[in-house]
């Protein structure tokens, strides 16, 4: 497996973000699993709101966070849950990515929430990532109550890091997996493709 490359992109700009702490440590479980690791800040790229018009060359760092995320033998989505869904700092990274990022690549999928769990974060998640035809780990995080989940940057239930840490191994173990055929919805959907 030392040839896998896992990818995780962290959808909180929150300095202090539980998501990217969990990222982290899912990192790790992937590296302990042999693949190679990077996380991809989404901080520390200049994406502005993304413009079917503008080209991706064109739009900040949109062409850099595409070429990481096609480099990737597998990605693992990483967001707070913000009003029943997902972050718009992950969705803008996202819509500069299309079927060359993401076409039978294996994704994973990790949601943290203040309050209960984060389910719907997930499922509109797992939504983008089958109209792309991504291969979707079965096995996704979710982590709810984030406030106390975590203390001194480490996890405080170890049933909730398990799960975390068997998704950065399945992320290593399916990255190679022959994905579906491509789902009702993908021919459909254009997105940032040629952008």
């Amino acid at each position: 497996m030392s040839d896998v490359h896992v990818v995780a992109i962290s959808g909180s700009l929150r300095e202090a973000s539980k998501t990217r702490i969990a990222l982290e440590r899912l990192l790790e479980a992937s590296q302990q699993a042999g693949a190679t690791t990077e996380l991809i800040d989404l901080r520390e790229y200049d994406l502005p709101t993304f413009d079917a018009d503008c080209d991706r060359e064109e739009a900040g760092d949109a062409d850099l966070l595409a070429e990481r995320v096609r480099e990737a033998d597998a990605v693992v989505l990483g967001s707070p849950m913000y009003h029943g869904s997902y972050s718009s700092p992950l969705k803008t990274a996202l819509d500069y990515c299309g079927f060359d990022e993401f076409e039978g690549k294996t994704v994973g999928l990790l949601a943290v929430s203040g309050g209960a769990f984060p389910v719907l974060a997930l499922e509109h998640l797992r939504s983008v990532c089958r109209a792309l035809n991504a291969w979707v780990i079965p096995h996704e995080a979710a982590i709810p109550n984030s406030g106390s989940a975590f203390e001194d940057g480490s996890f405080v239930d170890e049933k909730l890091e398990q799960r975390v840490v068997t998704l950065g191994r399945r992320a290593v173990q399916y990255a190679n997996i022959e994905p579906e055929p491509d789902s009702f919805e993908s021919d459909q959907n254009v997105g940032a493709e040629g952008k």
